[in-house]
This record gives structure tokens, sequence and C-alpha cells, in this order.
């Protein structure tokens, strides 16, 4: 959970400073990162990742993931790095 909110913080520092694209990458970045442990780590490691049932946590926060960084992608940054 450490590291998920580490690149969370990531995150918004790089929203802070007017760069709002690679802020979004990384909020997508740290939800496949949250997908990505809730499925290989064993439950009593798991800590708040787990939510539901593992099979609905990943697909869960895998489309969530996916979902963000597809929306930063495609939205044109209007002269925005």
């Amino acid at each position: 959970m450490l590291l998920v909110a580490v690149v969370m913080v990531v995150a918004v520092v790089f929203l802070a400073w007017d760069r709002w694209r690679r802020g979004t990458f990384f909020f997508g970045g740290a939800t496949l990162l949250a997908a990505a442990l809730r499925m290989l780590l064993p439950a009593d490691r798991v800590g708040l990742l787990a939510v539901r049932g593992k099979v609905f946590d990943v697909v869960w926060m895998t489309v969530l993931g996916v979902a963000i960084i597809v929306l930063a992608w495609t939205i044109s940054s209007l002269g925005v790095t």
C-alpha cells in the first residue's frame, strides 16, 4: 500500500506543477500497480488493497487504471505538457 501511495503523491506533485497529463498517467499507473500487487500478494499481506474478492479487485482496478491512462492519452493537451 505504501508503494501505491508514493506513486499517488508523485501524481499529486505533477498536478500541483500544472502537469495534468503526467499526473493523470501516474494516477493510472498507481491504479495498475495496485491491481498487480493485489493479484500477486498473499491475502494476509495485501492490506487495504483488498476490498472485495481478489478477482473483482484485480479486474476493477485494471479497468479503472487503463481507462484513466486512455483518457490522459486521448485528450488534447492544448499546449500544456
